[in-house]
């Protein structure tokens, strides 16, 4: 394996970061280079602390986060109508006091946060608008879901409880609950040659949901399923004539309802237990998508999106063939990049990669002095390995403080170890963990985690993957490859991201289904295609935002953009311009650059930032 540069430029990299905390020389450092400094070095210069916050908003920010978390949290079930008109109410009140205040007293900091606040709240209403669309499509699915959120909200409420009207309800509730999976039953297809019985009960209108909406409506269910536990468990045991009367009644009722979930997933989804779970995901549509794109501040529409994504998709494909040529493929890159998967490290070394890749990526941006790198954080940050059910969702890296390594066990299938290895084969790795580690997640989460911490609440995952894919940038610019293999990994999570535009957009946009979104992973970025179906799989469960994808790149140009902009022209040094923007805290990018450039803006003010340059002819 062709690992040992790799090793001998670490060892060296490893020796001079140490370095630089121990006081020790890089040259012959050896593993003395490796003990942490002392910890006096940790502590940083405190008086630049004291009132570094410009923003005199920072505490009305902070207000409004912990008076909308005591809202959530005494108003917890999910799509209750009461819940949605008390956050209502309270979003409507603070716009209120927003439009209210005396905006023209604001500083530069202070008026941005009135544009960050003022923008979450329209935000969250509009969420509302789309909670009830959803609603509303789930109706004929979940015609139990009031009553049993009633029963929760009365409880939350201190009601005094009637034992016997609570068992008449929940008899009546297990009832619905048995007609509704009667009519979903009838509306499915029995197989050729069979009679469902549900289609001779003439009684029964049939309910024919489509799958997106019933896997909506299996996770709806189930969580009303919890709701009724929890309900039941508050009471029981604790009022006696409760238990005596509900006990039987609450679990016929639990019984249905599990049942209920059981069918839609199974049945309508196509859920098979033992089995991979099938893509479904749930597309917000081009309505929805303008509407985020407008909380993010993207003064773009998803069409012209996807035309920008096809661009840089070009130009990553014209530098692969220019790398390919390099090691002997012509412009055949697809072997190339096979090539440069069967390049990996053998079983159990993969850590040992992992460490001393971070370190040369940290030796790499320090010695140039391209931002600040305490040195608190670059001691605190650690391994751990992915288990083999993690990697079936997370088939490379998760990263932050701890770096989350996707590698075989030997509990695996012998094709999925060589899928792991050859996905995470050093080159590939070279352009990830920097992005993971130093300068990228960890860094980021130490900042912010250190100043402006008001502004979490306006985190968006344009600043946060931006930022970590504007590093594989920088880095390819600096000539951070060594050699075409490295170009071809760089490449690889390059074309990559510009793909995630391609098929997020369409997915939500209805052009696209996720197997033809797995599909363009490996035809068109090379995937391995189980890790491909893993990308999709968790691009799709509904654990991101519909725009999470497209994010890594766009807000990686936003920020590049920026850079030109302040940096390549002279007004401020790289290092300047990387620390203010952590410093600064998370936010969309048109606020950092606000920030950066000292904009003071207007109460009114719209994103109209076109960062992305010519836009291509749309196809």
């Amino acid at each position: 394996m062709k690992t040992t540069w790799i090793r001998k430029a670490a060892a060296m990299a490893i020796a001079a970061v140490m370095a630089l905390g121990t006081g020790t020389s890089a040259a012959g450092a050896g593993d003395s280079a490796r003990t942490a400094p002392s910890a006096a070095a940790y502590v940083q210069e405190l008086a630049p602390l004291v009132g570094a916050s410009p923003s005199e908003l920072r505490d009305v920010v902070e207000r409004y986060v912990s008076d909308r978390a005591a809202i959530n949290r005494r108003y917890q079930v999910g799509y209750s109508p009461l819940r949605r008109s008390k956050q209502r109410e309270f979003y409507q009140g603070w716009q209120s006091e927003l439009e209210r205040m005396n905006f023209n007293a604001l500083g530069a900091d202070a008026r941005i946060d009135y544009a960050l606040l003022k923008n979450e709240i329209w935000y969250q209403l509009e969420l509302h608008k789309r909670e009830e669309t959803m609603l509303a499509e789930m109706a004929d699915l979940a015609p139990f879901a009031s009553t049993i959120i009633e029963l929760q909200e009365k409880r939350r409420d201190l009601e005094t409880i009637d034992p016997a009207a609570s068992a008449r309800t929940l008899d009546q509730l297990g009832k619905q609950v048995e007609n509704v999976r009667k009519a979903v039953e009838a509306g499915l297809q029995p197989a050729r040659g069979e009679r469902s019985q549900a289609t001779s009960e003439s009684a029964v209108t049939p309910i024919k949901p489509t799958k997106i909406v019933a896997f909506r409506a299996a996770q709806f269910s189930e969580n009303l399923r919890r709701t009724l536990e929890q309900w039941s468990r508050y009471y029981s045991g604790y009022h006696p004539l409760f238990t005596w009367w509900t006990a039987a009644p609450y679990k016929k009722t639990d019984d249905e309802l599990r049942a209920y979930v059981r069918l839609l997933r199974e049945r309508v989804v196509g859920i098979r237990q033992n089995e991979p779970e099938p893509i479904i995901g749930d597309p917000i549509g081009r309505d929805g998508l303008l509407i985020d794109l407008q909380y993010e501040m993207i003064p773009y529409t998803p069409e012209e999106l996807v035309a920008i994504a096809e661009r840089e998709y070009a130009w990553c494909e014209a530098e692969m063939k220019k790398a390919s040529r390099e090691l002997g493929y012509g412009d055949d890159w697809k072997k190339a990049l096979e090539h440069v998967k069967n390049l990996y490290v053998p079983p159990g070394e993969q850590p040992d990669l992992i460490r001393d890749l971070a370190y040369e990526a940290i030796e790499f941006v320090t010695s140039r002095d391209l931002l600040t790198v305490p040195p608190l954080a670059r001691d605190i940050w650690r391994v751990e390995m992915l288990s083999p059910e993690r990697q079936r969702e997370s088939p490379f890296f998760l990263g932050g403080e701890v770096i989350q390594v996707s590698y075989p066990t030997d509990t695996m299938s012998h094709e999925d170890k060589l899928m792991s290895m050859r996905g995470n084969n050093p080159h590939f790795s070279r352009a990830t963990v920097h992005h993971e580690l130093i300068p990228g997640h960890h860094l980021q989460g130490f900042m912010t985690e250190r100043y402006a911490r008001h502004r979490r609440v306006f985190g968006t995952p344009f600043w946060t993957e931006g930022w970590a894919l504007h590093w594989e940038m920088v880095l390819w610019d600096l000539n951070f490859p060594r050699g075409p293999e490295d170009k071809v990994g760089m490449l690889f999570w390059r074309m990559h991201r510009a793909a995630r535009i391609i098929f997020s957009l369409s997915f939500h946009l209805g052009t696209m289904t996720p197997q033809q979104c797995i599909d363009l992973l490996v035809d068109r970025v090379g995937h391995e295609r189980a890790n491909a179906t893993a990308e999709v799989r968790r691009s799709f469960r509904g654990n991101y935002s519909p725009l999470y994808q497209m994010a890594y790149m766009m807000g990686a140009m936003q920020i590049q953009s920026l850079h030109r902009e302040l940096v390549k022209s002279g007004k401020m040094t790289s290092k300047q311009f990387h620390d203010r923007i952590l410093q600064s805290g998370r936010m969309p990018i048109e606020m950092v650059r606000a920030t950066l450039t000292g904009a003071r803006l207007p109460r009114d003010f719209k994103s109209n930032w076109r960062f992305a340059g010519e836009i291509p002819a749309q196809r």
